[in-house]
């Protein structure tokens, strides 16, 4: 396997795209996943940047097929809360709306591993520490302590293609929230429990949990917005402005877009 450094060194741009290219490559080799966060909210103004921003992203047939509900503030503290105590109590329990991958082989499963031997040695965490090992895990569920969680949704019946679509859209946000200097790490620990998320959150049960997104930066601010997210990309090309953005009515701490 090519280490991060060895595949940035065999590529190179065509004359008169080396200012693009440049930036892009240095948005892709500079993320990582972020596994430890500060508890800095991300500046409203920030956030609405980063969601319009991202409506550019491609999807089959124009559906633009995914829907987000985002915590933040006294919002996020009780939904950390709340999923950390279901799944200690629930560990044995999987309830993903789509499934998981049955088994890894080959050079799948040596990537895998690699990550996970990376990971526990760099918390200190010897082979055969159960405790320490269920712990961690666990931590996947107090979100790290990011001030913010993303969880990202597609309609059940637009089944893969909407996955698809929102694995794009997913990785366009966290290449845009890199280029606003915030961390960010995409996260499918949650559609474990896939269920209690949604009900939680109160997102309907036609939606399929696909990924969560946690993120933070230094900041002050605790804002958090909502906008209707089919009309994002039209009224973004028509000179859309932040003052027709209005924060969602009877869920505390909870937008959703």
């Amino acid at each position: 396997m090519l280490t991060r450094e060895e595949i940035l060194s065999l590529l190179s741009p065509d004359p008169g795209t080396e200012r693009s290219w440049d930036a892009v490559i240095g948005l892709l080799s500079e993320r990582f996943s972020c596994r430890a966060y500060r508890p800095d909210p991300v500046p409203k103004a920030t956030l609405e940047a980063i969601f319009n921003a991202a409506q550019l992203t491609p999807s089959w047939c124009n559906a633009q097929s995914w829907q987000i509900a985002v915590t933040t503030g006294e919002g996020a503290e009780k939904f950390r809360s709340a999923l950390y105590e279901h799944a200690a109590a629930n560990l044995k329990l999987t309830e993903p709306d789509f499934p998981f991958p049955e088994h890894y082989q080959g050079a799948y499963l040596d990537r895998r591993v690699a990550a996970g031997v990376a990971l526990y040695q760099s918390l200190s965490i010897p082979k055969g520490d159960s405790d320490g090992a269920r712990e961690q895990m666990l931590e996947n569920y107090r979100f790290f302590g990011a001030p913010h969680v993303l969880v990202l949704t597609s309609e059940a019946d637009l089944g893969v293609y909407g996955a698809i679509d929102c694995g794009i859209y997913l990785g366009n946000l966290m290449l845009l929230m890199q280029s606003r200097g915030i961390h960010s790490i995409a996260q499918g620990a949650l559609a474990k429990f896939s269920p209690f998320v949604k009900q939680y959150l109160r997102i309907p049960d036609v939606a399929s949990s696909v990924a969560s997104l946690l993120a933070t930066r230094t900041t002050n601010s605790r804002s958090i917005v909502s906008v209707p997210l089919a009309h994002c990309r039209r009224q973004l090309c028509s000179g859309w402005t932040n003052n027709q953005i209005s924060s969602e009515e009877g869920s505390p701490g909870v937008a959703k877009r």
